[in-house]
């Protein structure tokens, strides 16, 4: 991928209009290319089948949360040949304030935790953190 080609975010959300919004906003304002799933599973093939810059996970989604969906896909990028690099994840979750999911904002590659309902400049601005090349695109 070319230094001026659009970055690409993969977000799994399980609530398919905030979904939706998010892919607008980001293809909107970030002219990323967005890939958006509310299944772990397609997401997850999406992830194998495709390279990212960026991963967006809800934390808490039925089955395979975006912890366990972020890790699951850490194993089999290690596991490649050759080993692919693991994108940073960032973590959108109405249980922000849980435990477990600050716990998880010390594991590597978790880059952060934002807490829905969030404003969608929010969001904008901690993307432009994890992926500080978006902010050249215009």
């Amino acid at each position: 991928m070319s230094e001026d080609s659009p970055k690409r975010i993969l977000i799994v959300d399980d609530e398919v209009a905030f979904l939706r919004v998010m892919r607008e906003a980001l293809t909107a304002c970030l002219h990323c290319e967005v890939d958006g799933s509310p299944h772990s599973e397609y997401g997850f093939e999406l992830a194998i089948k495709k390279t990212y810059d960026l991963f967006i996970f809800d934390f808490s989604m039925p089955m395979i949360d975006g912890a366990l969906l972020f890790f699951l896909i850490g194993k089999v990028y290690n596991n490649m040949e050759p080993p692919r690099i693991v994108p940073p994840l960032l973590l959108v979750s109405g249980k922000a304030d849980e435990e477990r999911a600050q716990e998880l904002l010390k594991e590597p590659g978790v880059a952060g935790l934002i807490a829905k309902p969030f404003a969608m400049n929010r969001l904008l601005e901690k993307i432009k953190e994890c992926v500080p090349e978006i902010q050249t695109l215009r």
